[in-house]
């Protein structure tokens, strides 16, 4: 997929500029066109990541609840910094059960603390930090279901971690495939579950081993993966998330043939962009979701969070070794990542409009700009025992918890709260700027 910002034709060698009044008051309209529209193509030309459209007091203003409230509805949540948080962390890992090994970099000698003590600062609002008690009485009698890769178990596990101050869920596992998992808090009649689909559709391991020794995948990017669309139609919250695994070789089917693959090596199979998979993946997930007769929940979209390898590739040595957050003058989201999360943007656009005819509501989990500003929040070496014979040996898309992933759950319970506080779609639209300005990053 190729990105194009702005075309414009270039004056050629045939064509003449005459000196003349009207000519010099169309130039001069075309420059103030040409700066009106070049920070909307911030990403593309080096501008700081998603400019806010909206205005409101500094947070300094900020007075009793409902006056928060107000303001917010004029502020896009997910446009901000790290700011120090010396309250931080909520949990430890010695508090809570939850955190997969991987992930438990406390244990394995993570011996830096400051990674756990940033929250997120909107620019133009105050984002209450989670609150447990308040998050459960919103979802009291309700489930929230988790779809995709293991970045998206790392969201759900961070969120029972925040919960555990209030209380701890049992498990109502169907099964014992840790892939699948139910959590139920019996004082809320509130139930989680995750269900692994990385892909997000049909998918099977063609190769253990493959070109990169990750694996070699079939990808059927037309078809259902039914053991998650099956079993969606009963939650009311639905979070779906993809991204890393498609960097892994793959071959492409659709109606049941190969119409190309990524990195596969195979003679007479062409070699497709990353984003070809990735979009017609989401394609093909969105369109099962709005195909469900009975599924009436809300859907989350939680966008790409990029990783942070740094002096080489995963398997090349790369390492993430930052211990602070960058500012977001000092990155920008760029190549492959930026091309990931535009294709998210636009399917999820499609989806948005499609489900709005069936009175379904999508719903942006932006966590792309947070996350990209926070390379010193991953594992690294500290997601096992430096003895252990592990395949991702540096961790640097994985997120520590405590870490800076727990304030994906600020976001979401700010999401939530509006959804259940009587505001119309339009102010829905105001405070989280859905896709529809965002698609002019194109």
């Amino acid at each position: 997929m190729k990105l194009h910002a702005m075309e414009f034709i270039p004056f050629g060698k045939t064509h003449t500029l005459q000196k003349t009044p009207i000519i010099l008051f169309l130039l001069g309209t075309f420059a103030l066109l040409l700066l009106t529209i070049i920070p909307l193509c911030y990403p593309l030309l080096g501008y700081p990541l998603y400019q806010n459209f909206s205005k409101s007091p500094p947070s300094s203003s900020l007075g009793s609840k409902d006056d928060h409230v107000l303001l917010a509805t004029k502020c896009d949540i997910f446009s901000g910094e790290w700011v120090p948080n010396p309250e931080a962390p909520y949990y430890t890992n010695t508090t809570c059960w939850a955190i997969h090994e991987h992930q438990n970099c406390m244990k394995y000698g993570r011996s830096d603390t400051e990674f756990m003590k940033w929250r997120w600062k909107p620019d133009e609002c105050e984002l209450p930090v989670f609150d447990p008690a308040e998050f459960l009485e919103i979802v009291r009698g309700k489930s929230m279901a988790f779809v995709g890769d293991s970045v998206g178990r790392n969201q759900m596990q961070a969120l029972i971690c925040l919960l555990s101050r209030v209380e701890y869920p049992i498990d109502v596992s169907y099964t014992p495939d840790e892939q699948f998992k139910r959590w139920r808090y019996p004082s809320y009649n509130f139930t989680m579950a995750t269900f692994w689909s990385p892909y997000l559709v049909k998918e099977e391991e063609a190769d253990a081993n493959g070109p990169t020794h990750t694996g070699l995948f079939n990808l059927y990017l037309d078809q259902f993966n039914e053991e998650w669309t099956t079993q969606i139609e009963e939650f009311n919250y639905l979070i779906i998330n993809a991204g890393h695994w498609f960097f892994r070789p793959c071959v492409y089917y659709e109606n049941h043939q190969i119409v190309g693959c990524r990195y596969c090596l195979r003679d007479n199979v062409t070699d497709l962009p990353m984003s070809y998979g990735y979009r017609k993946a989401f394609r093909t997930a969105f369109r099962a979701i709005n195909s469900l007769e009975n599924f009436k929940g809300i859907t989350f979209l939680r966008t790409f969070a990029p990783s942070h390898y740094e002096n080489g590739e995963w398997d090349q040595g790369g390492d993430c070794l930052r211990t602070r957050p960058f500012r977001t003058n000092e990155t920008k989201l760029e190549g492959i990542n930026l091309e990931l999360y535009v294709t998210q943007l636009e399917e999820f656009k499609i989806a948005e409009m499609e489900g709005k005819k069936r009175g379904l509501k999508f719903r942006l989990l932006d966590t792309t700009q947070a996350m990209l500003l926070r390379p010193d929040g991953h594992p690294s070496r500290y997601g096992h025992w430096p003895h252990e014979n592990v395949t991702l040996h540096n961790d640097c898309v994985h997120w520590c918890l405590p870490g800076p992933i727990d304030t994906w759950s600020d976001f979401l319970l700010e999401m939530l709260k509006m959804e259940g506080g009587g505001h119309d779609e339009s102010s829905y639209q105001e405070k989280f700027h859905s896709s529809d300005w965002k698609m002019k990053l194109r």
